[in-house]
């Protein structure tokens, strides 16, 4: 699309949008927002020219690289070896549901054509195509969803200015203009929400680089003043107007803004508190949650990085997040050729056997009446409930304060009785040994 037709579609609609202050989400949208919570695990890359160092995404900043230098790692970004369909169908056969990939990152650059800036994959790497578009086209072949990662943050261009707590000692930035920056933003949502067809949302990242907190003796943050407007208001609007059952994540470590449809955590369970960035339990929301977490230990492809998770801890993340009535969103960092590692291949398609087996007790549920923990975690759909006890030297549990009618209480493999004593004061549970599994002996509770 010319960027001139962009620009003109941008003023068009800003002139019918309404408030996201007084948002009402549209019949599609609340329709989208019940597909998110049923759907409970998706797939994040974080995959851009940055991948060629070797050094996670924030390699830019990490090392003080200037702009003409980080010009540089385009030429060298050529995925031979990109398959859109593998990609899909290793997600799909790993049980999630959808796919987030950023569309653009901190770095400024552009995994897509875009008219609206030439520092883009099409334009300025030898391999000359969209892999949002690739990647798109496939999802839609194999019935999976993509979000679009969409970075406020900018540490490339000029008019990113007055700047943030970050990128300061990157060399070759000029100054520039801050509404230049936000009609820039909104040219290429545009471009992101009319070239690929129906998209399932915008996954927003970096507005908190713009804000300024207190930190009391407890390590709780308070937010004093957000240094500049990232004009949340318009771009919502443009989004919902656009395309109103996208949903709309920001990735700021607040309670929801208006205008967001769910609300997202990072590498923290919510109300976990354990990250210094922490959303605070009291700014939980009532939107459709989502964690998003790591397969190893970096976001974008770190060649020294082997913390690479098991099977077991990815498993019981999952069932943990659920239990906290979240989705599980789990990233991998794909190599600058174009292919995923193989240890996250082989325990992607380990994780998708255990969900073949026991997905019932994870999709289309809710966070169950036990309060998960490290150790138990409950989900639920309609009268049955799902208690998935993850401590696998443990026999025996005690519900403190739980006193269901009870049904039935059996095990899920083999359907045999549960040991069980409701209590004055809560559920006792002893299991049998020979029931437990190593990674989560699950019981069905018939209400």
């Amino acid at each position: 699309m010319p960027r001139r037709i962009v620009y003109a579609l941008i003023i068009l609609i800003s002139t019918h949008t309404f408030s996201q202050d007084k948002y009402i989400p549209s019949k599609e949208n609340i329709q989208a927002r019940e597909w998110f919570q049923d759907a409970k695990f998706g797939l994040f890359i974080h995959w851009g020219i940055y991948s060629v160092l070797g050094d996670g995404e924030w390699v830019m900043n990490k090392q003080n690289i200037s702009i003409g230098q980080y010009n540089k790692l385009a030429s060298f970004f050529n995925p031979t070896f990109f398959d859109a369909d593998q990609w899909v169908l290793m997600a799909k056969n790993a049980g999630m549901k959808y796919i987030t990939i950023t569309s653009r990152h901190h770095d400024g650059f552009s995994m897509f054509e875009s008219e609206a800036s030439d520092f883009n994959i099409v334009k300025k790497t030898p391999y000359g195509k969209d892999v949002l578009k690739l990647l798109t086209d496939a999802c839609n072949r194999h019935g999976l969803k993509i979000f679009f990662y969409y970075s406020q943050l900018d540490w490339y261009r000029d008019d990113y200015f007055p700047r943030g707590k970050t990128g300061l000692g990157i060399k070759g930035r000029k100054e520039g203009d801050w509404d230049d920056y936000i009609d820039f933003m909104k040219a290429q949502l545009t471009e992101l929400l009319t070239n690929y067809g129906k998209i399932a949302g915008i996954w927003f990242d970096g507005e908190w680089d713009q804000f300024e907190f207190a930190v009391n003796e407890n390590g709780k943050r308070t937010l004093i003043q957000k240094k500049m407007d990232f004009k949340l208001d318009e771009i919502y609007s443009l989004i919902h107007e656009l395309q109103p059952q996208a949903l709309i994540g920001s990735n700021h470590h607040l309670a929801p803004n208006p205008g967001e449809d769910f609300q997202m955590f990072e590498k923290d369970l919510p109300g976990r508190d354990t990250k210094s960035f922490a959303t605070n339990k009291e700014d939980i929301g009532q939107l459709p949650l989502e964690v998003c977490e790591t397969i190893n230990g970096t976001w974008g492809f770190n060649l020294k990085d082997t913390k690479h998770k098991s099977k077991k801890k990815i498993v019981q993340y999952l069932v943990k997040a659920a239990g906290y009535n979240s989705n599980l969103l789990l990233n991998v960092g794909p190599m600058p050729n174009g292919r995923i590692q193989q240890e996250h291949i082989d325990v992607l398609q380990q994780v998708g056997a255990w969900l073949d087996i026991y997905g019932k007790t994870i999709y289309n549920t809710r966070g169950g009446p036990v309060k998960t923990t490290d150790e138990l975690a409950s989900t639920q759909t309609g009268d049955t409930v799902y208690l998935h006890m993850l401590n696998n030297s443990k026999k025996s549990y005690f519900i403190d304060g739980y006193l269901p009618t009870i049904k039935s209480l059996s095990y899920f493999n083999s359907g045999n009785k549960v040991n069980f004593r409701l209590r004055k004061d809560g559920l006792q549970i002893n299991l049998d040994q020979e029931e437990m599994d190593d990674i989560d002996t699950i019981l069905v509770l018939q209400l």
